[in-house]
């Protein structure tokens, strides 16, 4: 046997070798991706997370009222949002939810801008008896601020003004 076909065949050896270590070691990689991503589903189906929110902007009108206004991320779109008004009232020493309503429509508002710097453009309020608000959020950056919404809470309630 010559000099060359024994390099030939230790060359053709070492590369059935390599072919085979590569496949089983991207199997193995195959198998442990596949179990983790099965772990991470079941998981997820098991314990479903709650919506992801930001509080945006809060006020204390005196003793009488406390108002937030909190962006939800949509559970069906990654980039949208709706936004929530809510009034607290005193309980007992403590601030208990009175009402709740949506400002624009459920997952109207872009999930980014809000959830960044410079999401409210326009949250004022009053501690008067109608109390009223004005809200106004970034839309986009690009498209800037929406027209201002007012309400106004009556006896810890929420109307639209």
């Amino acid at each position: 046997m010559s000099l060359a076909s024994t390099r030939r065949g230790t060359a053709a050896a070492l590369t059935v070798l390599m072919a085979a270590a590569l496949q089983a070691a991207g199997a193995g990689a195959s198998n442990a991706n596949a179990n983790a991503n099965a772990n991470a589903n079941a998981n997820a189906n098991a314990n479903p997370a709650a919506p992801q929110t930001r509080q945006i902007a809060s006020s204390v009108l005196g003793s009488d009222y406390k108002i937030t206004l909190t962006a939800q991320r949509s559970a069906q779109d990654e980039y949208a949002a709706s936004v929530l008004l809510k009034v607290y009232t005193q309980a007992g020493g403590a601030w208990k939810e009175s009402d709740r309503v949506n400002v624009g429509d459920v997952d109207g508002w872009f999930w980014y801008p809000l959830s960044g710097t410079g999401a409210v453009c326009q949250f004022s309020t009053a501690g008067t008896e109608p109390a009223p608000l004005t809200v106004s959020l970034l839309l986009t950056p690009s498209l800037g601020c929406s027209e201002p919404t007012h309400f106004v809470v009556k006896q810890g309630r929420v109307y639209a003004d």
